[in-house]
């Protein structure tokens, strides 16, 4: 009975971590296939709440709606016949359900709108929409009162100025979960001698590399992937406004381009802009001419509407090879990576997501979360307020290295 009392002091004991402690990082690692491993704990997102409306408003596919604990938003997406895609129409169409998701759901604060051609439509990545619009309660009078002559007034709005195109490109729908170097067995074990370089000293500046701030620093970068959201977004910024933090949102392209005042949104708000490419693709194994242009139309794109100069950028999936990278390095971008993922994007949990981000959190690190995962969003004050309480502050990427 002694010995197996004193057995289970020592397994207790060895289970038992100081907070402060974070546990070893993962080095990169080799690719393991196609498909990333899943993580642990994966499952469907929870559903979220439709707004029903009655009568139906034809070609209405969802209209959905999701609180961050103070405001709640909606976002609704129609699809539109070819014969019914004049500016007139789509204006009136995205007046009709903004008024009537209001009226349906009083505790709105904004509604967001996406409408869509509904010949070709294929969801993300394919064909983008043909309008969008974000309205706040405050602005509903003012939006209702648009007309298509005057469509500039309303800086919320994004007409489609090109016809529809099929991408050209698929994209990746690969989750992050190790920073995975696609080369050689001397080349991988380079990255991981940087990886460790850098988790020991912090960043080289000029490298091109971003595996760990600096050690003895109390800043953590609080950076999301896949931003810009017509649902997520708006409540995102407005829980990081309530927080005073900023942080880096690294950006598809084509979410950009579809909702440009959610891009200047967060720049107002001060956080930083990085490049997730223009598709969210694999970038391994594509000709050069291809990951070129896939970094710098997100990078035109980005400066275009913000003013703001692109510095970072991350490879989907965390897939990378020394072509990326060199390309990468020759348009000005850092690629960065983390220290710091809780797999929010495969739905673990609130709390799952809350206990695998502070199993790593440390100074100098870099968490990852994504701007349209749904179970980020009660998670984000807990991570906040831990990393506070642990003598930690989060930022951004730049704000931490200090360049």
């Amino acid at each position: 009975m002694q010995r197996w009392i004193f057995a289970l002091l020592i397994g207790l004991l060895g289970c038992w971590r100081n907070p402060a402690e974070a546990e070893p990082l993962p080095r990169v690692q080799a690719p393991l296939g196609e498909a990333q491993p899943i993580a642990p704990g994966f499952r469907p997102a929870p559903p979220l709440p439709q707004i029903q409306l009655n009568p139906p408003l034809p070609g209405l596919r969802r209209l959905v709606y999701l609180s961050n604990g103070h405001i709640e938003a909606a976002h609704g997406l129609l699809l539109v016949p070819q014969s019914e895609r004049q500016p007139a129409r789509l204006l009136s169409l995205a007046q009709q359900l903004v008024q009537r998701a209001f009226a349906a759901r009083n505790s709105l604060a904004v509604v967001d709108v996406s409408l869509y051609q509904a010949e070709g439509y294929a969801g993300f990545g394919g064909p983008l929409p043909l309008l969008t619009a974000s309205v706040p309660k405050a602005r509903l009078e003012e939006f209702l009162r648009l007309r298509p002559e005057n469509l500039g007034l309303y800086d919320h709005l994004w007409l489609n100025p090109n016809e529809p195109l099929p991408p050209t490109r698929r994209p990746s729908r690969l989750a992050e979960t190790i920073p995975t170097y696609e080369g050689s067995p001397q080349e991988l074990q380079e990255q991981q001698t940087l990886q460790e370089t850098h988790r020991q000293k912090g960043p080289l500046r000029g490298s091109g590399l971003y595996y760990h701030g600096p050690p003895g620093s109390d800043k953590v970068a609080l950076t999301f992937d896949d931003a810009v959201h017509p649902l997520y977004t708006p409540l995102l910024l407005d829980a990081l406004g309530r927080a005073g933090i900023k942080a880096t949102f690294f950006l598809i392209g084509r979410n950009a381009e579809a909702y440009p005042y959610f891009v200047r949104d967060l720049a107002q708000a001060g956080h930083e802009l990085a490049n997730h490419t223009y598709h969210h693709v694999r970038l391994v194994g594509l000709p050069e001419e291809v990951v070129r242009d896939e970094l710098l139309s997100t990078n035109q794109l980005i400066e275009r509407l913000t003013g703001q100069k692109v510095r970072f950028f991350r490879p989907p999936g965390g897939r990378y090879d020394a072509q990326v990278l060199r390309v990468a390095r020759e348009l000005g971008l850092t690629t960065a990576f983390w220290t710091d993922d809780p797999a929010d994007f495969n739905n673990p949990g609130s709390n799952v997501i809350v206990s695998r981000t502070l199993r790593y959190l440390r100074p100098g690190g870099i968490i990852l979360l994504h701007d349209n995962a749904q179970e980020t969003l009660p998670a984000l004050e807990k991570i906040v307020q831990k990393a506070q309480a642990r003598g930690l502050t989060l930022t951004t990427l730049s704000n931490q290295a200090g360049w």
